[in-house]
């Protein structure tokens, strides 16, 4: 059954943390920042979690009007997305992250979901403005993802581009290295771990984007994620 716990403690942060505090739910809330989300997408990017667990979590962030159910596809069950309220944490989940870069690392086995990626890469990626507009589409996990490089800034999506330079198939582990060291992008091309097609140099514009970023006076973040990426 969802918790009905409180710490009976009227400070903003309290009361917050009686919403999102839950084991679980802040993690919810990150996988649904890019794309709505079926339960069995939540499930699978969150595979320490059990379905009852799940389902608790996802009831109680819906009564407290954090995330709701969208519409159903065309085919299959019904989607959770993030309410206008829910969409407020984004900066200070991304925040979240920055400061938990640095804590030590989680005994394996560990996850790490598609969504995880992407935001560190759309949070990291800092691309030359001079460069040549690149668009790649990627495969994580059986979702596709659009990732544009255009005029310094980066814009994530979910689905298929209109057209793309390359395309890349990767998990979301894989992608991850590949985004710490670029160099091995021909030893996962050529062991499997990673399929690409069209142009190479694209992909390592994206990679390098992050490893190797335009120097820039601004010290925010060239993200650009559209409102209609988000839906």
């Amino acid at each position: 059954m969802p918790t009905s716990r409180s710490y009976r403690d009227s400070c903003g942060i309290a009361r917050a943390l009686d919403v999102v505090g839950e084991r679980w739910a802040l993690l919810i809330v990150r996988e649904l920042l890019l794309v709505p989300q079926r339960f069995s997408e939540l499930r699978r990017a969150l595979p320490h979690v059990s379905s009852n667990l799940l389902s608790d979590r996802l009831r109680e962030l819906e009564h407290n009007g954090v995330i709701r159910r969208g519409p159903a596809p065309a085919e299959g069950p019904q989607v959770y997305e993030l309410t206008e309220r829910g969409r407020k944490l984004e900066p200070i989940l991304l925040a979240l992250g920055d400061w938990g870069i640095d804590a030590p690392q989680p005994p394996p086995p560990t996850a790490l979901s598609a969504t995880s990626v992407l935001i560190f890469l759309r949070r990291a990626a800092r691309p030359d403005p001079a460069a040549p507009p690149t668009t790649c589409r990627l495969e994580l996990d059986g979702r596709i993802w659009t990732v544009r490089l255009a005029s310094g800034r980066v814009q994530v999506r979910p689905g298929e581009p209109a057209t793309a330079d390359v395309s890349l198939r990767a998990d979301p582990k894989t992608l991850s290295a590949l985004l710490t060291d670029p160099a091995a992008l021909a030893t996962a091309c050529a062991d499997g771990s990673v399929a690409v097609v069209g142009d190479l140099s694209a992909i390592g514009r994206l990679l390098h984007a992050v490893t190797d970023p335009w120097p820039s006076g601004d010290q925010t973040n060239p993200v650009n994620v559209q409102a209609g990426d988000r839906a």
